[in-house]
């Protein structure tokens, strides 16, 4: 098998090292330990040839924890963390005196959906932190959920148009609604308009509105619409475990994705899609080998 693809959507968290939020209370699988040891049986039996960690909780614990996971896996070629965006100075700081020393630190993400005010990202202070991940060439991940998410990563993209941003899991398309693509459609074409915006093509099957039985051809249409609006050079995947494990295991999703990609795309792009456009974006290196 040929290992040829960046997971650039890895999540790991231990609830005996730091609190998750949005997890008190959750009565799903999801409400345990999760650590990148229950996941390599399960990446090696995929194209995958290495993942990149990211934040699932705004606080320094969890991004301690992934870096501490990084050093430990080859298979990890990279770390999305958590900065204190509110707090420009504070995160100026933490880049100075740790991050940026850090190898494996390669971008950063705050649990946006989570906050009462979809536009949080607009506020001036967090919009100065911003900045000083464009100085430092730090892109970042948006996890949005719905069209003012995707509203205000597009006029964050034209207040830092420096700013490298990533779609986290296309924002969300209607695949529930079957809507063939409505405001989400036209505020993707907006966000593309930056050659600095790219599209993350991850978190669908649970986006899909009936995980215990969604099919390749229920995300096609929204991952063909994500490749025309921004073109295979600027569209990269991620499995999302464990999340993903809502809508089947590791391995059912990279069959629905490299399926997709390849009868969509031919040899050189799909390796973009696969491979390049991830590293580029993330800054990182991974080798390709033949199993």
């Amino acid at each position: 098998m040929k290992k040829q693809i960046i997971d650039t959507h890895v999540h790991i968290w231990n609830l005996q090292k730091a609190r998750y939020q949005w997890l008190e209370g959750d009565t799903s699988i999801l409400n345990r330990t999760y650590q990148l040891e229950e996941l390599l049986p399960e990446m090696e039996r995929t194209p995958v040839a290495a993942g990149v960690l990211v934040q699932a909780a705004n606080h320094i614990a969890d991004t301690d924890l992934m870096l501490e996971a990084a050093r430990a896996h080859d298979c990890i070629a990279g770390v999305v963390g958590w900065l204190p965006l509110a707090d420009p100075v504070q995160t100026a700081q933490l880049l100075e005196t740790r991050f940026l020393r850090e190898p494996y630190f390669k971008g950063v993400r705050h649990l946006i959906h989570n906050e009462a005010d979809p536009a949080w990202l607009l506020q001036p202070a967090v919009l100065e932190s911003l900045r000083i991940l464009a100085l430092y060439n730090i892109p970042y991940d948006v996890v949005g959920i719905h069209d003012e998410h995707l509203q205000t990563a597009i006029t964050v993209a034209e207040k830092i148009p420096s700013l490298r941003l990533v779609l986290d899991h296309l924002n969300q398309p209607p695949i529930k609604d079957r809507q063939r693509f409505g405001t989400w459609g036209e505020l993707m074409k907006q966000a593309a308009a930056n050659g600095n915006v790219y599209a993350k093509i991850s978190g669908l099957g649970t986006a899909s509105g009936h995980p215990e039985a969604w099919a390749a051809d229920d995300i096609l249409p929204y991952v063909r619409y994500a490749l025309e609006t921004f073109g295979a050079d600027r569209c990269f995947l991620g499995g999302d475990w464990p999340v993903s494990k809502l809508a089947g295991s590791y391995a059912r999703h990279w069959e629905m994705y490299t399926g997709i990609i390849n009868g969509l795309l031919r040899g050189p792009e799909a390796a973009q899609v696969f491979y390049g456009n991830a590293a580029r974006f993330y800054n990182v290196e991974v080798a390709i080998v033949q199993h």
